[in-house]
């Protein structure tokens, strides 16, 4: 969180971060108090197609010297809730998934005959009081789809079918969702807004093959952090 201007790295890939994140974000809760969850649901509008030729505006995750792009609120799949030991309240809602060879701007080329995955989905903050700026969610593709090269990276998940892995990825945010406000700095930390809600793209570091179809690819949130039994809950899209 420290650079508020990189993507952010999968959560599989961060857990000696967690004990930090979880004891400042105990400081914060004690400081702020109990707030009534607000219960808030992502509204729903039609939306894009499945794939996107054109690069996204992208925003900033934290600091208000980017604010980000307004956008109006995208179609999803059903919101689904999860809230985190700490009291931090998130509704996460699936948008669409495709490939693209720059999913997140300018990125190094992936070789011929390959592309890389990724997935949209609004995060939200359903809370009356800023919450922890996270990304819960994971994506996930078929390993038969991932080079041989690369299938050594692509993990397999509780719950998800054993066909099914996910790669090494980076989340950002892409839009602020029906003039939601950017998330704030607090001493280092990026803190979603109450009711603040973002389209977030999620796209893999290690390229999978350029036959791999939009319906091939899914998201899931399976993080502790989000679910009681450790199994993966998909997040359906439109």
């Amino acid at each position: 969180m420290s650079n508020s201007h990189q993507p952010y790295r999968s959560h599989r890939r961060r857990k000696k971060s967690h004990s930090g994140r979880l004891g400042l974000a105990g400081a914060l809760t004690g400081a702020i108090g109990i707030a009534a969850v607000a219960g808030a649901i992502v509204y729903l509008r039609p939306g894009t197609g499945e794939r996107e030729s054109t690069e996204p505006a992208l925003a900033s995750q934290g600091g208000a010297s980017r604010q980000g792009t307004p956008v109006p609120a995208p179609k999803t799949g059903p919101p689904v809730n999860f809230t985190t030991p700490e009291g931090y309240g998130y509704t996460l809602a699936a948008v669409k998934a495709g490939t693209n060879r720059q999913p997140l701007g300018a990125t190094e080329a992936p070789p011929s005959g390959t592309t890389y995955a990724y997935a949209d989905y609004v995060l939200t903050n359903n809370q009356r009081r800023p919450v922890l700026l996270d990304y819960p969610a994971d994506l996930f593709m078929p390993k038969a789809q991932v080079p041989e090269d690369a299938r050594e990276r692509c993990m397999p998940q509780a719950g998800i079918a054993d066909d099914m892995c996910t790669l090494p990825n980076h989340s950002k945010i892409t839009g602020l969702v029906d003039g939601s406000k950017a998330p704030v700095d607090d001493n280092g930390t990026a803190m979603m807004p109450a009711g603040a809600s973002y389209v977030v793209r999620i796209a893999s570091d290690l390229p999978v093959k350029e036959g791999l179809s939009a319906d091939d690819l899914q998201v899931y949130v399976w993080n502790a952090r989000y679910t009681s039994d450790r199994k993966g809950i998909r997040l359906a899209f439109p």
